[in-house]
């Protein structure tokens, strides 16, 4: 279940879930309280993040294939410039862009406060010709409590990152279920969807890891069998500025 405080939409810890970065994020548990109520319905929010790739527009075709949407939470180091200009596509097909750093670079984003927010003015400034730079939806590389970062910024870099989001006006989205689609070696598309099935557990809200980089290819082969699962399980398919509401 989860709890929305100043702004930060966070879970308890998810079993079997590796790395968003592949080997530092972890989860401190979080209390449910009763402002916080379980969904009347189930839903799901399919997250995508570190694209645009060459296979974001071969996840775009399944999702309307399947008349659903999702949300992805983007960079642009440089690397994958040449495919921002999807973003356009992307959100005229009713998705959501979530900010998630231009650089992806832990040793530079994490050494305090200021680093970290020049880092996300960087790539909002990337993101404008695409009409997208306003996004209020943030993910931090590594989650919010992630540990690398104690290594760059000090024990407390993730509170006060989390603190001025929330003053920001920020929407902080984590996740509670894994694909493990980037944990090191490239898994099959069968391990994909296998994982990211037997993380669902027993949530009825659901908000899905996965990753449309150059290196995950195996997630566009999993992606129609995980959204059938979904819909034939009874869920509903929400993008993530819905968890502000």
């Amino acid at each position: 279940m989860g709890v929305l405080a100043l702004g930060i939409w966070s879970f308890a810890p998810p079993t079997g879930c590796s790395a968003e970065d592949l080997e530092y994020q972890t989860f401190a548990p979080v209390e449910a309280s009763a402002d916080s109520p379980a969904p009347a319905e189930k839903e799901v929010y399919l997250t995508f993040d570190d694209g645009p790739s060459k296979y974001t527009e071969e996840i775009l075709d399944i999702l309307n294939e399947y008349c659903v949407n999702a949300t992805f939470f983007v960079i642009a180091d440089g690397n994958n410039d040449k495919y921002l200009p999807i973003l356009t596509r992307l959100v005229s097909e009713g998705n959501e862009i979530g900010l998630h750093s231009c650089t992806h670079n832990y040793s530079k984003i994490y050494t305090g406060d200021n680093s970290f927010w020049e880092d996300i003015d960087m790539l909002k400034e990337k993101l404008e010709p695409y009409g997208c730079a306003d996004s209020k939806l943030l993910r931090f590389p590594g989650g919010s409590s992630n540990t690398v970062s104690r290594k760059y910024g000090g024990s407390g870099i993730m509170y006060t990152l989390e603190k001025e989001a929330a003053e920001k006006g920020y929407t902080v989205v984590d996740w509670n279920v894994c694909s493990d689609d980037a944990a090191g070696r490239k898994p099959s598309a069968n391990e994909v969807y296998n994982h990211t099935i037997e993380d669902v557990g027993k949530h009825t809200q659901c908000i899905v890891l996965m990753h449309d980089t150059k290196a995950t290819g195996t997630t566009v082969d999993a992606l129609p069998a995980i959204i059938e699962w979904f819909k034939n399980a009874g869920f509903t398919f929400k993008t993530c500025s819905a968890l502000a509401s």
